[in-house]
């Protein structure tokens, strides 16, 4: 591959991401950067280097040119689940009530045979104390017709005791009848009430279910909305990083292009004092030299100046300046 052939850009729209978005469903696009990127670029020269850089920034733009879509069909599939649960949870509330609405007329029955059981009860308790009272009176009669001679005997006390025993009798007979009548009331009360309490705990049991259903629902969103969260701060994350990195990589290359430039400028400005050090030098040389020929040679400052040059060209045999 050429140093300057491009990654494609990657294009999704939306028609395609259910068919991507699932297990395994990007090792297409994973494929084609592997082998757009398959380069050994030379880190030795500057060219190099910034094609590596190139290469990876494109690897993230392809990223990006992935996840945008991706992160937007997540949320539309979130939005598209919301009406399914309301509905769901509407048709459970519809259908108990209708279900209630249908048996109705069956519970208003139950309630109407148990209410007829407990009268029928109640009479077959009231007929038997009645039969057992009209046995006992009989008993009673028969006896009292069977002593009435012998009680015409005895005084006004046996009379008064007699009447007291009847008397008691009687009360017995009534309280009889009362207390079976008490337990028939209180045997029909318990039933209602164990009716009322099992609908109670059914209606509480279903109350339970959708408030499970409902929180279970609600964990679930949340949890989705956390997880997009984490997801979307660790991709501002790696971008915020990916950014510094690049900045930070310009800063190294101005820093070294500026340390560079120093390093030229003090190169020449070295160069350049150590010329002008060297010029000092040598016309002090020079200047020496052209007063001790006119000293000691008797030579006049021009002629002076004329064997300087002849000597510092090498055009006197034998003869050389050090400076």
């Amino acid at each position: 591959m050429s140093e300057t052939t491009e990654i494609a850009v990657l294009e999704i729209k939306p028609e395609q991401a259910p068919a991507l978005y699932v297990p395994n469903g990007l090792d297409g696009f994973l494929e084609q950067i592997r082998q757009q990127v398959n380069e050994v670029p030379d880190l030795t020269t500057a060219k190099g280097r910034a094609r590596v850089a190139s290469l990876a920034a494109q690897v993230s733009r392809s990223k990006t040119a992935v996840e945008k879509p991706g992160r937007d069909y997540l949320r539309h599939l979130k939005e598209a689940v919301k009406p399914a649960e309301a509905e769901l949870r509407r048709w459970v509330t519809e259908c108990d009530a209708l279900r209630d609405e249908v048996r109705k007329p069956l519970t208003d029955w139950e309630d109407e045979q148990d209410r007829l059981k407990a009268e029928q009860q109640m009479l077959d308790w009231h007929t038997e104390a009645l039969e057992m009272n009209i046995a006992f009176d009989k008993a009673a009669a028969e006896k009292f017709e069977s002593d009435h001679e012998i009680a015409l005997l005895l005084n006004d006390k046996f009379d008064r005791e007699a009447a007291a025993a009847k008397e008691a009798a009687e009360r017995q007979r009534i309280e009889y009848e009362e207390e079976l009548k008490r337990l028939a009331e209180n045997a029909a009360r318990r039933e209602v009430e164990l009716r009322a309490q099992r609908e109670r705990e059914e209606a509480a049991h279903r109350e339970s279910v959708l408030k499970a259903q409902a929180e279970q629902a609600e964990r679930d969103r949340i949890a989705a909305e956390q997880r997009a969260q984490r997801e979307a701060e660790e991709a501002r994350q790696r971008a915020e990083r990916e950014k510094q990195e690049a900045i930070e990589a310009e800063q190294r290359k101005a820093t070294e292009a500026e340390q560079r430039r120093l390093a030229e400028e003090k190169r020449l400005a070295d160069e350049k004092a150590k010329r002008e050090a060297n010029e000092t030098h040598r016309k002090a040389i020079g200047t020496a030299v052209v007063k001790g020929l006119m000293a000691h040679a008797g030579l006049t400052r021009e002629q002076a100046i004329v064997t300087l040059t002849a000597l510092k060209d090498n055009k006197i045999p034998h003869t050389s300046i050090n400076y």
